[in-house]
């Protein structure tokens, strides 16, 4: 590595610029491709191409992780953060979908709402197969085809525009979907760099924890997720209410719960917030924590509802997404393997004792977050930095885990925390979790084969830093940039 410059800033950026553009081009022939491209630039290659795709797309993964780990060491400047986040990201914007088909579910209800199809009671398969959304519907992953929409009529807002722009044609409607994901990188950006300086983080760190994070790269820019767009309002909300100004913080968060319902648990900590900041008696101060974001936020809720023309059948879809077995759920696998003795000893049907199972991974998971909120509002930690763990825990106990899910609490603990175990476990989680699911999108049993091992090995580098003798630096830790470094690295201005 260090023949290759890549212990510099400048090394490590050309590094991970050479992975990202080797992800991105195998992504052409391995990527989550259409079923039908009426343009003909996301189509199958033929078998050699797909073959020699699959090498590129994994090749240059595991160069983006490496040079992404190497350099979380080099005590780079803000700026040459934000330039290589720059770099990173440029080669997949042009890329077809890769490590997931939910963007062509997207694409597929901006159009059923345009047409007015109920969103929230039908899936993409009623759309006409050759009318506007008809290549993405018939793109869309098998368990997702008949099932209604999960996500929040704000999001649905901003992909009927899109699809109202693109005529539901898939090529343009995905590469629109894309704009929003790399406006939300945007936005993930600026209130990282501001919630930093809050909480006396250097930006820097947090910028390559939260933003720079190859499992960010491939999922919200690559596989283009509006988990990067709830990331991002949450955060700006956060950032907001910290800074005196918890209206505009509670409504960018109800905007944010209108994308996915998980941003909802940043009202709790926004209202300790409130409430610790608020004058008078003590109930007063605790009803108004309690009472003002979750009104502000439910105000905003209702009025994107009215706006979209959707109907408050939303209500009714959070949980759906449940319905569908992930091996990454400790809650779901638990439960499964419960009901499936259950089943065998007894003969009894085995989804109910999945489901009480689901339940109870939920029931304790509010625990803990309430845990968490009742020591943030009685002093013992920051309330903005008690959200990444909740998150945390919300993610690690929920029926359904898919990777990119990490993301809600990682950008929170880049922004908030400094060193701890919850630091420690999203940062090797989010080199390990890269491998889990195949360009195409589907999750092969080696994905987590390959995870484990990429997880074993960067707990054993952390540890091995850890004990050296020079006080070895984890990663995101500063430290002076290295000689080697390349001359815009030096003259960055911090």
């Amino acid at each position: 590595m260090r023949a290759l410059g890549a212990r510099s800033a400048g090394g490590c950026r050309r590094l991970g610029a050479a992975g990202a553009a080797a992800a991105a081009l195998g992504g052409w022939a391995v990527g989550t491709l259409p079923a039908h491209d009426p343009w003909g630039l996301w189509v199958p290659r033929g078998p050699a191409l797909t073959a020699a795709g699959y090498a590129a797309a994994y090749g240059g993964l595991t160069l983006l992780v490496v040079a992404w780990w190497l350099y979380g060491r080099t005590g780079a400047s803000v700026r040459h953060t934000l330039v290589t986040l720059v770099w990173w990201a440029a080669p997949f914007v042009l890329a077809p979908p890769l490590y997931s088909a939910d963007v062509y579910s997207y694409v597929s209800q901006g159009v059923m709402v345009m047409e007015g199809h109920d969103v929230y009671s039908v899936g993409p398969s009623v759309l006409d197969p050759g009318g506007p959304g008809g290549d993405a519907a018939a793109s869309v992953g098998g368990h997702w085809t008949d099932t209604p929409a999960p996500y929040g009529p704000f999001f649905l807002i901003l992909a009927r525009g899109v699809a109202g722009a693109t005529g539901g044609t898939v090529v343009p409607a995905v590469l629109g979907m894309r704009l929003i994901a790399l406006a939300s990188l945007v936005l993930i950006v600026w209130a990282l760099r501001n919630l930093a300086r809050e909480h006396g983080r250097d930006e820097s760190a947090a910028l390559w924890l939260g933003a720079l994070n190859p499992l960010l790269l491939i999922h919200v820019v690559g596989g283009i997720h509006n988990d990067g767009l709830m990331t991002g309002l949450m955060l700006a909300g956060a950032l907001l209410a910290l800074r005196g100004r918890w209206v505009s913080g509670s409504a960018l968060i109800g905007l944010a719960v209108m994308v996915k319902s998980p941003a909802a648990v940043a009202l709790l900590f926004v209202g300790v917030v409130v409430g610790r900041a608020a004058s008078g008696p003590i109930a007063r101060r605790v009803a108004k924590g309690l009472l003002g974001p979750g009104l502000v936020a439910g105000a905003v809720a209702a009025g994107a509802t009215v706006v979209c023309g959707t109907g408050f059948g939303w209500l009714g879809t959070q949980g759906v997404a449940g319905r569908i077995h992930t091996a990454l759920s400790l809650s779901s696998d638990l439960g499964l393997g419960l009901g499936e003795l259950l089943r065998l000893l007894a003969g009894v049907d085995p989804d109910p004792a999945r489901s009480a199972v689901q339940q109870l991974g939920l029931l304790v998971a509010l625990v803990l977050i309430g845990r968490l909120a009742w020591h943030a509002a009685t002093g013992r930690t920051e309330p903005v930095r008690a959200l990444g763990p909740a998150l945390l825990v919300l993610v690690a106990l929920s029926p359904m885990v898919q990777p990119w899910y990490l993301l809600w609490a990682t950008a929170v603990l880049a922004a908030t925390a400094s060193r701890g175990r919850a630091l420690d476990a999203v940062t090797v989680l989010s080199a390990a979790l890269v491998y889990e699911t195949q360009p195409s999108g589907s999750t092969p049993p080696y994905g987590f084969v390959l995870a484990a091992l990429a997880c074993a090995a960067c707990v054993l580098h952390l540890r091995r830093e850890r004990a050296a003798p020079t006080g070895g630096k984890v990663p995101g830790q500063r430290r002076p940039v290295d000689e080697a470094a390349s001359s815009d690295v030096r003259h960055a201005t911090r």
